[in-house]
Order: C-alpha cells, then structure tokens, then sequence
C-alpha cells in the first residue's frame, strides 16, 4: 500500500494529505479559488482535515485532547517535570496559564480544522456526482463536528464561525452546531452513497456512515438531548471499525509523543487512578489491554498499551462500548433502568468487540437505583474509554468532585482562553475560575 504525503500551502494555512494508491500535483503551486474549484482539489483538502486533527505528536489535537483530559482528572501523571505545561496540568487551578501549549493547542488546532472544513463543505457545489458529494460532505462534517466537540468537552464556550471579533457561543450550542452538521451530512448520504471515486482518493479507514451516528449519539448525550442520544447510537453498527490510519511517516501522535517513552506522562496506574467505589474489578480483562508493567517500576508502573503500541497503531475514532455506555446513560437518566441495566450490561458482559476490547464480567448486581446504576455506568466509561479525551467531561456531567471540594478528582472544570484568542477577539469572555 502505498501512501503518499503532500505538503500545501493555502493562503497562510497549512493543508497535509496523505493518500492511499493515489498521487496528486501539488497543489502548493495554486491559489484557494483554484483548490475548492474541482472535487479532486476537494478531496485533497478533506485529507488534509485528518492529518491536521491527527499528527504532529504533541501537536495535536489527539494528544492534547489526551493530556488536557487525563492529566487534570488523574487518569495519567506526568515523569518528568521538565515537561511543563503537562506538569501544570496536573496541578490544576491558577498554574494552567492561557500560553499552556497543550490548552492553545486544543483551541488553536481544533478551529483550523474547523475552518478548513468549513471551507470544504462552502464549496462543495462543484461536485456534479452525488456520491462523490456524499463522501466529501460526509468526511469534512465529521472533521468540522469533532472539532467543535473537542472544543466543547474543554471551554466553557467558543466560536462556531470565523471572522473578526466572532462571538462566542455556550458549550452546549458548540455541540448542537456539531449535531446539526453531522445530521446534514447524514441526509445527504441517506440520498447517495459513498462513491468509489472518493473511497479510492480519500485517507482509509473511517467509516462515514457509522461515525456520523455515533458523534451525534455522543453530542447528544453530552447536550442532554437523550432521545436523539439513543437514536442515533441505534443506527450504528457495532461490528464495523472506524479509526484513524497512521504510518511510519504519519505516526500515531500518543505513540510518538509520549506512551512510547518514559519521559513525559503515562498512566497513572494498572487502575487508572480510579480509587474507592470506581476501582475496577481484578477480573477485568480490560485492564490488561489498556497498560502492561513498566520496563522501569521506578518511573512509571504501568505503561499505556490499548491503541498506542507502535508508530503505525490506527486509534478508534469511537469505541462499540462507547455507544453502548451512551445508550445505557441515555436510558438511565430518562428513568428507564431496565433498559439502562440492559445496555450496561452487553460492555460488562462481552469478552471482545471490533477492536479486541471485553471486560468479560459477571452482569450488574448492585442497587437498582439510577444513582448506582449511573455511578457504575461512569466507573465503565473511565475504564472503557480510557486515554480518549474523555474523562474531564465525564466527571462533570456525573458531577463527581470537583475543584476545592473534598475528595476532588478533577482539578479544574474548564481551561482558560488562549492568549492568542484574547488579543485577536474582543469577544473572548473573562476564563472560568478553574
């Protein structure tokens, strides 16, 4: 297989394909008008949206969305101390300054992407083939919607739009505005699907229906709108993967920058710094999937294993447990347990899945209450889903402790607004106490 990396530059922002079986001109030596002026100049930016999200070890959005949500809650601790903004990370509060580059990373990074996608699906009319459209919107939707969830799961708010002094708009509307482009997208491949023009000349190994279903089933749930949670998490078929793809030249960022070293932050422990009532069970074979014993105990006891194991590691875009834990906290919080208990159990439960994940574990037995129930549907999320970006969100949608109160497990409830943003948009609100 063959994949080839292409550098352009458009108008100041950096665009990076990498393709499979498929060579372009570089497009370097032509103007913006020209690029968005044709579907294979369309194609060729849409790759660009993965290797700008993906790559770029501590660079990107990836290992940003990792560090910045594992570090505050404990999920992970930083070896070396040299390594400063990870280090403050992990102190929480006043020390994670608006300059911490893994808080200007999510940000920065996450609207470039956006932007660009944006750009993408402005100019999509010069596609005439239905199905080449499909895959084009499809694909930059999913880009333009992780984006702003990113964004969501880490500010309190953010601009959904480009432009001078844009204003800012509650996180909650960030992952609506997600919602409603996953959802036009979603339509549109309802009308035409994926053309094999566009699966041959695009980066393999997302897979655009399913992914469309499970960000909106996730956005949903984070948003609070539990009906659209479940009926999109019904739509997605478990058995398929959806992952992002990298090489030797285009590497896994979390591999490369971190869990493939002992050098800047690994996880906490073989329990994932979960303590008390969120321990996890011996017996639980996720465990052993998710981190193996450190070569050096004197520096990290475990070392992260999961989907980060070597440069080529392809990471899950969303995991089959993922859905079914969304299911099951959809279902707990409309009141219906019975079909909460039912969902949580099929992750408890199953000795595999597409990615070789099962906890294999005896059902649920504890109280039948939502309050318990909820509590064992967290504890699965944090073990599950570890190393995804997730945590932080989680324990304030649980309303675990948090910062100053007594036994708190996260050590701040958002992250400051970049500087950068401060000094370029008069919008900026003042940034959360912690």
């Amino acid at each position: 297989m063959k994949k080839t990396l292409i550098l352009t530059l458009i108008t100041g922002i950096v665009f990076t394909q990498f393709a499979c079986n498929q060579e372009y001109l570089n497009p370097s030596t032509i103007s913006q008008s020209q690029a968005v002026s044709s579907p294979d100049g369309l194609m060729t930016l849409a790759n660009g949206l993965q290797y700008r999200y993906t790559t770029g070890g501590a660079g990107s959005v990836l290992y940003a969305s990792t560090a910045g949500a594992g570090l505050t809650t404990r999920e992970e601790f930083v070896l070396n101390v040299g390594n400063l903004d990870e280090a403050n990370l992990t102190v929480g509060a006043g020390n994670v300054s608006n300059i911490n580059s893994v808080v200007v990373n999510l940000w920065t990074k996450s609207h470039l992407v956006r932007s660009n996608a944006e750009l993408i699906l402005a100019n999509t009319g010069v596609v005439s083939d239905a199905g080449t459209k499909s895959g084009i919107i499809g694909y930059a939707s999913i880009f333009r919607a992780l984006s702003l969830g990113t964004l969501g799961l880490f500010f309190e708010q953010s601009p959904v739009t480009t432009g001078t002094n844009v204003p800012f708009v509650p996180r909650t509307q960030v992952f609506k505005e997600a919602i409603t482009t996953l959802e036009t997208a979603a339509t549109q491949l309802a009308s035409a699907p994926v053309s094999a023009d566009f699966s041959s000349k695009i980066v393999p190994g997302i897979d655009i229906a399913n992914t469309l279903q499970a960000l909106i089933a996730r956005y949903a749930l984070f948003s609070g709108d539990y009906d659209k949670a479940l009926a999109a998490a019904a739509k997605v078929d478990l058995t398929k993967k959806s992952v992002f793809n990298f090489d030797d030249n285009t590497r896994n960022p979390l591999f490369e920058a971190t869990f493939g070293n002992l050098n800047v932050f690994q996880p906490t422990n073989a329990n994932l710094g979960l303590t008390g009532a969120l321990t996890p069970d011996p017996a639980d074979k996720r465990l052993a999937f998710l981190s193996k014993p450190s070569t050096n105990t004197a520096v990290a006891p475990v070392i992260a294993t999961a989907f980060y194991t070597a440069n080529n590691s392809a990471v899950p875009v969303y995991l089959p447990g993922e859905i079914l834990l969304i299911q099951a906290e959809a279902y707990a919080r409309k009141g219906d347990l019975t079909n909460a208990v039912a969902s949580l159990n099929k992750v408890l439960t199953k000795t595999t899945d597409a990615f070789g994940l099962g906890a294999a574990l005896p059902a649920y037995s504890g109280a039948q209450t939502a309050d318990a129930i909820l509590t064992e549907i967290y504890r699965n999320r944090q073990i599950e889903l570890a190393y995804q970006g997730f945590r932080l969100e989680d324990s304030r949608r649980f309303n675990r402790p948090g910062p100053g109160a007594t036994g708190a497990e996260r050590n701040r409830n958002f992250f400051p607004y970049p500087l950068t943003e401060r000094n370029n948009n008069t919008s900026t609100p003042a940034d959360p106490a912690n």
